[in-house]
């Protein structure tokens, strides 16, 4: 199966892929579907990452990835609204390449990202200001 990941600084030797602190585990999602990915990485941007490129690869070459980084992954279906959450991880395992300033990672436990019809409204809203 295809799936989408959010990487910062593809294709470089600094490459890095975008995960969720949950507890004491690292966890990559994988994106279903590609917009789903591209929106996830907008709202990080709002957040002041760096901008995330969004990359199709098999999954189970993710799965094999995260295994051999000690990581999980998790899989995000199609039509699913993603949030990051709101407090990020100031110190990363990789520097952006031209800044030289850390990274951020975003840290959550997933089952306590579910909103409210409000709150998706008011994101909704900045989002579409966004674009």
């Amino acid at each position: 199966m295809r799936v989408f990941v959010l990487l910062f600084n593809a294709r470089t030797d600094n490459e890095g892929i975008h995960t969720l602190r949950m507890g004491d585990q690292d966890v990559v999602l994988m994106f279903e579907s590609e917009d789903d990915a591209t929106r996830f990485g907008v709202m990080l941007e709002a957040q002041d990452f760096a901008s995330p490129s969004v990359e199709a690869f098999d999954s189970e070459e993710i799965e094999a990835f995260c295994e051999g980084a000690n990581y999980e992954c998790r899989i995000v279906p199609e039509g699913t609204l993603m949030l990051p959450p709101e407090a990020n991880l100031e110190q990363t395992d990789w520097q952006l390449e031209d800044s030289g300033t850390a990274s951020q990672s975003t840290t959550a436990d997933l089952e306590s990202n579910e909103l409210s019809s409000s709150e998706l409204d008011q994101i909704r809203r900045k989002l579409e200001g966004l674009l």
